[in-house]
């Protein structure tokens, strides 16, 4: 198993793929070339239009991670993130990230 798939969860798969950091606070340890992989094979599968990321209970992002998720729009998906801590929040706000990428809270009451 790769440092992706043991970091990853996919809580939905298709048109709108969900995807969660295991509730990990903190996002140093992901290998990005792996996780990238992992996440273009999601794509690709499930022919999804949209990747989202729950973000919830996170509070460090490390930036390559944050440059991964921007370039998934290269693949022709829209890349929305989900319930991002302050501070996240802040970081989305100083790199402008969230004018290019939909920020917004939602509720997965089907986690496990």
């Amino acid at each position: 198993m790769t440092d992706a798939q043991a970091t990853l969860e996919v809580y939905e798969a298709g048109k709108t793929t969900v995807v969660g950091f295991g509730g990990r606070q903190l996002l140093d340890q992901i290998n990005i070339v792996a996780c990238r992989a992992e996440l273009v094979e999601l794509v690709k599968q499930h022919e999804s239009e949209i990747m989202g990321f729950d973000l919830e209970g996170v509070k460090l992002v490390p930036s390559g991670l944050l440059g991964l998720l921007a370039s998934l729009r290269d693949l022709g998906v829209s890349v929305e993130i989900y319930n991002p801590s302050e501070d996240v929040s802040e970081i989305l706000d100083i790199t402008k990230l969230n004018q290019v990428i939909t920020v917004k809270e939602v509720d997965f009451d089907y986690k496990k």
